[in-house]
């Protein structure tokens, strides 16, 4: 079956929408709106589920000029939603200034990624969406509007899926440029992160942990990203040692990852993989699912516990952590947390059975799905463990009365 609007990026989707409008300016975007009928922001694709999927027009601002502008005073850089963002890292960076974070692939549009609560790692970083300072959006009526930090309700906007009008232009907080160096350990031992996570997660400013199977008894490999102002770092660590070569993810196909083994802007540590390369795998699933820092050597015994089970699809585990925020749909909303991330084969069966066997042995601590990924969560689920989801519906049916942003799936999820 054709599909008019094509498919997210590795493929797990295929939109059904029966309409693709692919806007070259703001205005155009509001007489699309304005002209009536369900429609949903379409971005760089990189969710793997139907979360951006509609009935009607799908309408992406990729194309429109991202007109970045940075404001030294206010220390804001202002770009368009449809900016990948790599080329907003290159504009900031190249002015001396820098962004919190960034996500393991800079090729995400910033709208999109904001809105599903995309993040990097960090124990005092938060997520992407926490950077925002102001949305500009297309509502229901085609009028533009602005909404600002500040501002009643505001927390329910930056992790908004959408499900409130199109975000043309977004406001992120900026930060003097700093260097950044990223290197690779091997043979942590597991008892060390269940024992000591915050000597694990503490060492850099960006730490991630990768299994391909969640068994034996030392982590494969440590990502620690340190900001630094002088080279250099120890070998040794926590009992694992420094790899002296550029090492890629396992065996994924692409060998393209950023600047390993020695000091380099922010913008080329921080994500793991290159712009210029496909990222992580390219014919995979994802999922990914957050549970409070506490619960999470609990967790990880769990998933540990089962991972017989998901073994036949999946391809590698990485392990985050995340900083607490007061965004209402934020995966990381008002605790710490630790992200489960999971890369399955591109085998759909066999990866809705390993999805289950994962939902079941972390429910005791109260998971919360990545919006962009794959998961079972219906709108049961999601009331139980996102304790704003019902006041964020409220917002959205207040801006959006008419259901034009709604969707199926946010319909599914409880959220319209």
């Amino acid at each position: 079956m054709s599909s008019i609007a094509g498919s997210t990026w590795s493929g797990t989707h295929r939109f059904a929408a029966p309409r693709l409008v692919e806007a070259r300016s703001i205005e155009e975007v509001q007489r699309v709106v304005a002209a009536g009928g369900p429609m949903r922001a379409l971005g760089t694709r990189h969710s793997f589920n139907d979360l951006a999927d509609t009935e009607g027009t799908l309408v992406t601002v990729t194309g429109i000029d991202p007109d970045i502008r940075i404001d030294a005073d206010a220390g804001t850089v202002t770009a368009g939603a449809g900016i990948r963002y790599a080329e907003v890292a290159a504009a900031v960076g190249e002015a001396g200034w820098a962004l919190h974070n960034l996500g393991s692939l800079p090729h995400i549009s910033i709208g999109g990624a904001t809105a599903t609560g995309t993040h990097g790692s960090g124990d005092r970083n938060g997520n992407l969406s926490t950077a925002i300072r102001a949305i500009e959006y297309v509502d229901h009526r085609g009028e533009l509007v602005t909404a600002r930090r500040g501002d009643p309700d505001f927390e329910a906007l930056p992790v908004g899926l959408g499900a409130y009008g199109i975000v043309v232009r977004l406001t992120l907080d900026l930060q003097p440029g700093y260097l950044v160096r990223q290197d690779v350990y091997a043979g942590l031992p597991w008892s060390t992160v269940l024992s000591d996570l915050d000597s694990v997660t503490g060492a850099g400013y960006s730490v991630s942990l990768f299994t391909r199977d969640w068994a034996g008894e030392t982590v494969p490999m440590a990502w620690v990203k340190r900001r630094l102002d002088v080279d250099g770092v120890p070998d040794a660590w926590l009992g694992a040692h420094r790899r002296a070569e550029q090492v890629p993810i396992f065996d994924l196909p692409d060998p393209n990852v950023t600047l390993q083994g020695r000091l380099g802007p922010w913008y080329e540590g921080l994500p793991h993989f290159r712009v210029d390369s496909t990222p992580s795998a390219g014919a995979e699933i994802q999922s990914e699912w957050f549970v409070g820092r506490g619960d999470a050597p609990a967790a990880i015994e769990a998933v540990q516990a089962v991972a017989g089970r998901i073994a036949p699809v999946l391809q590698v585990s990485e392990i985050r952590t995340i900083a607490a925020d007061e965004l209402w749909l934020s995966e990381a909303y008002q605790r710490d947390s630790v992200a489960l991330h999971f890369t399955w084969a591109d085998d759909a069966e066999g990866v809705a059975r390993a999805v289950d066997v994962v939902e079941e042995a972390i429910a005791p601590f109260g998971a919360r799905p990545h919006w962009g990924k794959v998961h079972h969560f219906d709108a049961a689920a999601i009331a139980r463990v996102v304790p704003r989801a019902a006041d964020a519906r409220r917002v959205f049916e207040r801006l959006d009365p008419d259901g034009v942003f709604a969707g199926p799936a946010l319909r599914r999820l409880g959220l319209r």
